[in-house]
């Protein structure tokens, strides 16, 4: 679908109770204004895109989406995906739980059949598809799952200017009590290695530097506070050692964040969710993007979640950031390009 050489970009706005359909209101306005040199389409239900436009004051440019012919290149395109209840901002229904799995499903086969160079994708309510008796643990999984795609790597970009900060994660959305059966040799080489292959690959780093974090407080202090950095991880980086990937660690967790350590590296792999990104939401939140690695098309969201609170209240919702929505944006059509950052 691309178009005088510009890449077509999927964009689903996600919960539909929570900030998503305002940040792509925000995301058409910004296009009209500045186009981001690529098409643009957005699914979801039309009418409540306009609605929620309306609502923070915006009339945005939308355009139907034609799989045969593209809108205005200032307009951003609406692949209309109906709901079957009426949304009331900051509370989700479980009722419209399948019809964001379907607009989920419909945009990653629609990537992956090669109609859209790349996606991005806005946050969904995980518990309200659950309370809908669909099993969803995540973005990640869904689409891996979908693709059949054996593993993925959620990783997080951002840190201040001048200063990247990447953050790749061995298990994703686990509880804690989880984690420690999941940190297995295996798993933590596949992880190293699909995070070095990406960074060559597509963010145009040739020798890439990966810092892997312990598990357990000191990295397991010599055993004596866990077995799993001698018994797995520290295995693993050996392993990728060996395969030729400049690979570090265990570092432990509290030192590897640190600036001056962190400046030393192109990527960090965390263990686990919480281990990994609050240092890098604390770095870069409302400008950071989730990239997801080793999927068949290039996937990149935001950084943030529903934000349930900021979409119940009119005022709070019309002042919402897109920053992270942009970036989002901004990063799939480089990786679209094959021109990565």
């Amino acid at each position: 679908m691309r178009v005088d050489g510009r890449p077509a970009i999927a964009v689903t706005s996600g919960e539909p109770a929570g900030i998503g359909p305002e940040l792509c209101a925000r995301l058409a306005e910004r296009h009209a204004r500045e186009p981001f040199g690529a098409r643009l389409v957005i699914l979801g239900d039309r009418d409540l895109l306009d609605a929620r436009a309306s609502r923070i004051g915006l009339a945005p440019k939308y355009a139907e989406f034609s799989a045969s012919m593209s809108g205005p290149p200032d307009a951003v395109e609406v692949w209309h995906r109906p709901l079957v209840a009426p949304v009331r901002p900051g509370h989700p229904d479980p009722s419209n739980a399948a019809a964001v799995v379907a607009m989920l499903r419909d945009a990653c086969d629609a990537c992956a059949g090669g109609a859209f160079d790349a996606l991005v994708t806005a946050p969904v309510q995980k518990s309200a598809i659950l309370d809908a008796g669909v099993p969803f643990t995540g973005h990640t999984e869904f689409f891996a799952e979908r693709t059949g795609t054996p593993r993925v790597v959620m990783m997080l970009a951002g840190g201040a200017e001048g200063s990247p900060l990447r953050v790749a994660l061995v298990t994703t959305h686990l509880p804690l009590s989880q984690v420690p059966a999941a940190i297995t040799r295996a798993a933590v080489r596949g992880t190293i290695a699909i995070v070095a292959a990406s960074l060559v690959q597509q963010f145009a780093i040739a020798a890439p530097r990966i810092a892997v974090c312990g598990l357990n407080p000191h990295a397991g202090e010599g055993g004596h506070l866990g077995r799993e950095d001698i018994d797995a991880i520290a295995p693993a980086i050996a392993d990728a050692r060996a395969d030729g990937i400049d690979a570090r660690g265990p570092v432990p967790a509290d030192t590897v964040f640190v600036p001056s350590h962190a400046r030393d590296c192109d990527a960090i792999v965390a263990m686990y969710h919480d281990q990994g990104l609050p240092a890098l939401k604390a770095a870069s939140f409302g400008r950071g993007v989730n990239v997801t690695l080793g999927l068949p098309f290039p996937r990149t969201s935001v950084d943030h979640g529903t934000a349930l609170d900021l979409a119940a209240d009119d005022a709070r919702a019309a002042s919402a950031d897109p920053g992270s929505l942009f970036e989002a944006v901004d990063l799939a059509i480089a990786l679209a390009h094959g021109a990565l950052r």
